[in-house]
């Protein structure tokens, strides 16, 4: 199983050092050419969505990716990731990928609850430490995108045909589920597919 990690900023090691823990290959997307090797799953992490946004145009790498998502590879999202995947963005013009038929909140938890951590419920996984750090939120779902958890009455994970995506941060802890489920996710396409 070879998982490739969106690489121009971020925490995208962390994601790595997850992966290879649990027995996965995985290798970093830099530059277009990054994306000619084949592989089974994606990664994009927490970040800047705003500069990440802007590398992706940049480096030509913004129709490439998306026919990645659109061909039905696993992509995990997390944070920034999850912005980048957004159809809409509350109370902005510009979206980024628009694969994932969400509205989001950018800085939805606001400066004096820039981070925290609290133990939440995730369907299909369980209870897991959270992450949040100047995380945004889902406002609203398509009815067809399946809502994983909620934290004090706003959406935090989300589940949408290949995509897994959610405003906080999997790899900054020590459990490991999600990853787990995303690696799953790979491997049940993966079987599919090869």
């Amino acid at each position: 199983m070879k998982i490739a990690v969106l690489a121009l900023q971020g925490a995208f090691i962390e994601h790595e050092t997850v992966l290879r823990g649990l027995g996965a290959e995985c290798f970093e997307i830099r530059q277009r050419r990054d994306l000619e090797q084949r592989f089974d799953g994606l990664i994009l992490p927490g970040g800047e969505s705003t500069a990440m946004g802007k590398q992706l145009r940049e480096l030509n790498l913004f129709a490439p990716l998306r026919a990645v998502i659109d061909n039905k590879t696993p992509v995990l999202a997390t944070c920034a990731g999850l912005i980048l995947l957004a159809e809409q963005l509350q109370d902005e013009s510009t979206a980024h990928l628009r694969t994932l038929p969400v509205t989001v909140k950018r800085n939805g938890y606001g400066r004096q609850l820039g981070s925290f951590q609290v133990t939440g419920e995730v369907a299909g996984i369980g209870r897991i430490p959270m992450t949040f750090i100047r995380a945004p939120y889902i406002v609203e779902t398509a009815p067809e995108v399946e809502i994983l958890a909620e934290i004090d009455g706003r959406i935090a994970a989300v589940r949408y045909e290949n995509q897994l995506a959610m405003a906080f941060h999997p790899e900054l802890t020590e459990d490991t589920s999600i990853h787990r489920y995303f690696m799953k996710m790979v491997q049940e396409h993966m079987n599919l597919t090869h």
